[in-house]
């Protein structure tokens, strides 16, 4: 597994337009996303270890932020024969292990992860309500031991859109493994 860290996407990007289906085959198109404060937009898998690792603190965020008016979608663009454990029959289980209550949805066309640049799994970004990148960076600063976290800078950018206060600049790219690209 070839450890990466996101790409610089400049602040104040429009977000790409997309439609993509949930494993069970229901259909998202991106404006539906949104709720009335931002979307929260990660690109995930099963098997990668950063992705797992991070998987509990992105949850405990989304469901936070659905009550600010923010709403999350995952996406998995590594749908990919070399990688069983990222089928969409796997995302099903995923779904149901962890309780995700938002959408995970399935790229395999993979155009949806290249639309955005994104480069690892996870690759995080944050979007206000009009559609401008307001933060792509990290979930926090210890990914392997949640108990060692000292700086919870997604969270942060999630508490200040919610209450309509500046977003922390200075943000540091989030690393996993590579898109498993095809």
């Amino acid at each position: 597994m070839a450890l990466l860290e996101s790409v610089i996407v400049p602040l104040g990007s429009k977000m790409p337009a997309f439609e993509l289906k949930d494993p069970m085959g229901k259909n998202y198109k991106s404006d539906g996303l949104f709720g009335k404060r931002g979307l929260l937009v990660f690109f995930t898998c099963n098997h990668c270890p950063y992705a797992i690792a991070v998987w509990p603190r992105l949850i405990r965020i989304a469901r936070s932020a659905k009550s600010a008016g923010i709403n999350t979608v995952a996406i998995n663009p590594n749908i990919h024969p070399d990688y069983p454990d990222d089928a969409p029959a796997k995302m099903i289980d995923k779904i149901k292990e962890l309780e995700i209550d938002f959408p995970y949805l399935v790229d395999e066309t993979q155009k949806v992860a290249d639309s955005f640049r994104a480069q690892c799994t996870p690759d995080i970004y944050l979007f206000n309500a009009q559609q401008e990148l307001i933060y792509h960076g990290r979930v926090d600063d210890n990914w392997q031991d949640e108990s060692q976290v000292t700086r919870e800078e997604l969270k942060e950018a999630v508490n200040n859109l919610a209450a309509n206060k500046p977003i922390r600049r200075e943000q540091k790219p989030s690393m996993g493994c590579s898109i498993k690209w095809r």
